[in-house]
């Protein structure tokens, strides 16, 4: 047997964004503070990113994306595979990375097996790579919140943005906003979104030849389903509920559906040259940010582990 309950209304959605606003406004001290931490621990073992650009030296053959001239392509380098190939070089000036964390009501989750919620390691982690990065010269920014800075500041004028753009930071994917060719996107989410959405909006950011990278983040148990007997759950984004008389009967199906939603996150990503990775939040946040921050380098673009499991 389940029951479902009823969609919440408009008004009901509204005083819910502004609860949401006012819980993360809370939660931001404490996370700023664990996101120096981070970002201080992980900095002192990094050395400095080649990017993409205009220069004279050879950088990487990437794939080619559609939309971009056809003059681009490297048809030597092409002609060895199936696929298409552009010949990038490396760029001596800073560029652009764009950070969307998820901030919607799914992140909020947070298990006994988990450190702290999915929405909490997601702005460590995003406040984190941004401090990095601006140390490392880059400029910064979030999609539609903010404007890219390279400002020494980073952490706390991202911060502030999330606080004065809650609506918008409660969505799951970042909304559609232009990006540069020489930018690189990180989305910073668990990614519980149809399939269609997503490729969407990855198919839309990579049509202007910028560089992306999925991290997908969850709590340790929805990777595992120890459920038993009855339990009931609770569809965070539009407060569905729904009960399983036995839940341990449901555990195979859903793992099977979480692996096939996975590999089709996966799909679109390589299909578009992005790089997808997993990361758990019963794992140290530095293992997601160094393996993160290593794909935005030269060489492969799968994130394989990056800090939780495949």
């Amino acid at each position: 047997m389940f029951g479902l309950a009823q969609p919440e209304n408009r008004e009901d959605h509204a005083r819910r964004l502004t609860r949401d606003g006012e819980m993360l406004a809370a939660a931001l001290p404490r996370l700023v503070l664990e996101a120096r931490r981070v970002s201080a621990t992980v900095v002192h073992g990094l050395h400095g990113r080649r990017r993409a650009g205009t220069g004279e030296n050879f950088w990487q053959f990437r794939r080619f994306v559609d939309g971009e001239p056809a003059a681009r392509v490297d048809w030597r380098r092409s002609a060895r595979d199936q696929h298409l190939y552009v010949r990038e070089q490396e760029w001596e000036a800073a560029h652009t990375v764009w950070i969307w964390p998820d901030c919607s009501p799914s992140m909020q989750f947070v298990s006994p097996l988990a450190w702290e919620t999915k929405r909490d390691r997601c702005v460590v982690i995003a406040f984190a790579l941004a401090d990095i990065m601006v140390r490392g010269g880059e400029r910064v920014g979030i999609p539609g919140l903010m404007r890219p800075t390279a400002s020494r500041a980073i952490i706390d004028r991202m911060a502030d943005a999330l606080i004065a753009n809650a609506g918008k930071a409660g969505q799951n994917l970042p909304p559609k906003a232009p990006v540069s060719r020489l930018s690189e996107v990180v989305i910073l989410s668990d990614c519980l979104v149809p399939i269609a959405e997503f490729a969407d909006e990855v198919r839309s950011l990579a049509s202007s030849g910028s560089r992306g990278h999925v991290l997908q983040i969850n709590d340790p148990i929805e990777e595992t389903f120890p459920y038993k007997g009855r339990v009931e759950f609770e569809e965070m984004e539009e407060k569905l509920t729904i009960t399983a008389g036995r839940a341990e009967t449901w555990r195979d199906d859903y793992v099977a559906r979480l692996a096939a939603h996975r590999a089709e996150l996966r799909r679109e990503c390589d299909q578009r040259g992005w790089s997808f990775g997993i990361h758990r939040t019963d794992m140290p946040p530095a293992s997601a940010i160094l393996a993160l921050h290593q794909r935005m380098g030269p060489g492969s673009r799968d994130l394989g582990m990056a800090g939780g499991r495949r």
